[in-house]
């Protein structure tokens, strides 16, 4: 029955129907497929990718800059120089002729100008001209207080050789200081202004800093006066061969001359390290700062207030690092710690019975990671402190208790010894030996150039004395050792060589070409 209601359909509408309904079918199937992909159990299952909230704003350090920038100083000094001083230098005379220093050796130019400074007399001046006159230098670098009654922390080697010293603050007033005290191992040094205000300041932080962490920089560069500049934790425990301690935080924040002794703060406006040095090929700032960290600056500063100077506690060893191959010839299942080469005459380690070839591996419990961790260890107590060394001797660990002495110099000190470049193979030793004329030991009397003892470094004229930790008079003696510890299973064996007045230890791995 048809409704009357409804018109006939025309063909066209009965066709785009049709049409309608094909699609929507078409939809259903498509649809049925591609739901039947989705969960397939042979489609694999991908973790999701780390995602990170962003912050609803970038972070304005501008609260902070308020609060701590009152603390930061600029620091000048003057010193008195000559113009010896300054030709010494490699600096121009007081004519302006330059110095021979200042061309390359055997040079034509080098050649004319010492010739012509010879004719004008010994400090490059005519006759009458011989008495240099004195002349006031000027520097500038950057500090902060770090206490209301006016100690100021800046670096060494802003002051070095300083005789007088001005802080500005940033409300440009200037305060007369004088020097308590510096450090050059740390590059660090302290001033006291002594004035009846009291003085805003910072602390040093007491955490750890983290790459990544966001960091402000204060100081003073090329004498502009206050600026601050804003990065990141670049990288920590970076060793840039300034001395024995290095263990610097790098910054990307720019740092450029006159910003040295100025701080560098995290969030908190605590300061987490010390402006000491940058990366520069070009004199300017290239987004590679170095800082001496809070935790060293606190305690340096310390003994600059209390003693002025750092007391150091002193060991008396010499040290290097235990390679993986000097851990496979000791039997030791990781390359940690610092091996001794030499125990130094009449000091702490030799009176507690330390030898040559023990591996120094903990301090107090303290895991020891490196060579350089173990001087920073040694470094941090006082003298007369008794220290437990957790030593590795003769395949088996061991303790032994030692008063650590008091650091009388720079000669006498725990140093690190770089490590050989690169790992000797000792599949045929590639060494020709003899007696020595006195017994002690075994003469190098000549080695392969192409032979691995030749890659470790080893040279005629090399004085074996221990190998595999017993001493060695003869030849026999090397090649006895050597098979003993080939037959024990031993991955490589220790050899001690002296080379001239400097003894090491060379690790050769058995079973390399």
């Amino acid at each position: 029955m048809t409704d009357q209601n409804s018109a006939p359909k025309s063909p066209q509408t009965r066709f785009r129907s049709r049409a309608l309904l094909g699609t929507a079918l078409a939809a259903l199937i498509v649809g049925g497929i591609a739901g039947q992909a989705v969960v397939s159990s042979h489609t694999p299952a991908y973790a999701d990718a780390v995602r990170v909230q962003p912050s609803a704003q970038l972070p304005s350090f501008a609260d902070l800059v308020d609060k701590v920038k009152p603390a930061v100083v600029s620091v000048r000094v003057k010193s008195t120089t000559t113009e010896a001083d300054d030709a010494s230098a490699g600096g121009p005379d007081s004519f302006g002729f330059p110095s021979p220093d200042q061309f390359p050796p055997g040079s034509p130019m080098e050649r004319f100008f010492r010739q012509f400074q010879d004719q004008r007399g010994p400090q490059g001046q005519s006759p009458r001209m011989q008495r240099p006159k004195p002349r006031q230098a000027v520097a500038l670098g950057s500090g902060f207080f770090i206490s209301e009654d006016g100690y100021v922390v800046t670096n060494n080697h802003v002051v070095d050789g300083a005789t007088d010293f001005t802080v500005t603050n940033s409300d440009g007033k200037e305060f007369t200081a004088r020097l308590i005290g510096t450090d050059e191992k740390t590059d660090l040094a302290l001033l006291k202004v002594d004035d009846a205000q009291k003085f805003t300041y910072v602390d040093f932080a007491k955490g750890h800093s983290r790459v990544g962490d966001w960091v402000v920089a204060v100081g003073n560069p090329f004498g502009l006066g206050g600026t601050v500049t804003a990065g990141i934790v670049s990288a920590l425990g970076r060793e840039i061969g300034a001395g024995p301690y290095d263990d610097f935080i790098q910054i990307d924040a720019s740092v450029n001359k006159g910003n040295s002794g100025g701080p560098t703060f995290n969030l908190n406006g605590e300061v987490i390290g010390i402006n000491t040095a940058i990366y520069s090929p070009s004199g300017g700032s290239v987004g590679i700062a170095f800082d001496i960290p809070a935790a060293t600056a606190e305690r340096v500063i310390k003994d600059l207030k209390d003693h002025g100077e750092v007391v150091r506690g002193w060991l008396g060893v010499q040290i290097q690092p235990i390679t993986k191959e000097i851990a496979d010839s000791l039997n030791l299942k990781e390359a940690k710690g610092a091996l001794v080469s030499e125990p130094q005459e009449d000091s702490p380690a030799l009176t507690a019975g330390i030898k040559s070839g023990d591996a120094i591996l903990t301090v107090d419990g303290k895991t020891v990671e490196d060579a350089r961790n173990l001087a920073q260890i040694i470094a941090g107590y006082s003298p007369d402190t008794t220290v437990k060394l957790g030593i590795w001797r003769g395949g088996k660990a061991e303790d032994v208790s030692v008063k650590l002495g008091k650091l009388p110099g720079s000669e006498k000190m725990a140093s690190a010894k770089p490590a050989a470049d690169k790992a000797a193979s000792v599949a045929d030793l590639g060494l020709s030996l003899s007696s020595a004329p006195d017994g002690k030991g075994v003469v190098v009397s000549d080695v392969d150039p192409n032979g691995a003892a030749a890659e470790q470094g080893i040279q005629t004229g090399d004085l074996i004395l221990a190998v595999g930790g017993s001493e060695v008079t003869r030849p026999g003696d090397v090649e006895r050792e050597v098979v003993d510890a080939k037959k024990q299973g031993m991955k490589a064996v220790l050899m001690r060589v002296k080379s001239g007045d400097q003894t090491r230890f060379v690790a050769l791995p058995f079973g390399k070409a």
